[in-house]
């Protein structure tokens, strides 16, 4: 391996040990000591001792004057943002509301969280045949039309991920589902800031081939109609 690889791979490294120790907390551990984050985390004290250092320097822990860390305020900061960044259910829900209302088929907004999409908000079907899920639910990103939009536009690089941010959208005939197809576009938000992914999800005996352009229509008018309310509100507010 080349030096610059090397010296690459060490830093990236030395950040997802840093993540580890900060993943060890939890509701019912908000303090912890030095020897119990070692521990947990696998790594040598020295190092922990090191890298909690430089996560106590920028406040993603704090040290008690007993020695033990806690969270710190930098991540009650990236916390908030991360909520008020999906605080968006009064403006996607109506547009699911309408999309679903519109097409006949459910609709739903996803989100990546980590290797895994989440289903952030949806609007059921009133066929009695349909793709039920509920809110919360996390599933593959790897298949299915709105894991592939979330993949393209977070790193992902492809040939399908290419493809769905030439074309800005991707459908799917039984990826995950034998029996289901989805179409997914992207959302953008203030400053053009990727959100998520607009999805339509039906049966095959209802969504073909020959319809999934009218569904891209209505997922992009909706898409538009979301950015420019998302833009309308932060200059309301401004």
């Amino acid at each position: 391996m080349a030096k610059g690889a090397t010296e690459e791979r060490k830093k990236v490294d030395a950040v997802e040990r840093a993540l580890s120790i900060l993943d060890v907390f939890s509701e019912n551990d908000v303090r912890l000591s030095l020897t119990e984050i070692a521990r947990r985390t696998g790594l040598y004290p020295s190092t922990t001792l090191r890298l909690a250092g430089s996560l106590e320097y920028w406040g993603y822990l704090r040290r008690d004057a007993d020695g033990h860390f806690r969270l710190g305020p930098t991540v009650l900061r990236l916390g908030s943002l991360y909520r008020d960044s999906f605080d968006l259910g009064e403006v996607i829900r109506p547009a699911l509301k309408r999309l679903s209302e519109a097409s006949g088929e459910t609709a739903a907004f996803y989100v990546r969280e980590g290797e895994d999409r989440v289903c952030l908000y949806r609007h059921h079907s009133k066929h009695p045949l349909r793709h039920h899920i509920e809110e919360g639910v996390r599933l593959p990103l790897d298949r299915g039309a709105g894991g592939h939009v979330l993949m393209a536009y977070t790193g992902g690089d492809t040939e399908i991920h290419r493809q769905v941010r030439a074309e800005g959208y991707r459908a799917s005939f039984g990826e995950r589902d034998p029996e289901t197809v989805a179409v997914s576009v992207p959302v953008f938000g203030v400053g053009g800031a990727f959100l998520g992914a607009l999805t339509l999800v039906g049966t095959r005996t209802r969504i073909t081939e020959e319809s999934v352009p009218g569904l891209i229509e209505l997922l992009r008018g909706e898409a538009a109609q979301l950015q420019e309310e998302l833009d309308g509100r932060r200059t309301a507010r401004a």
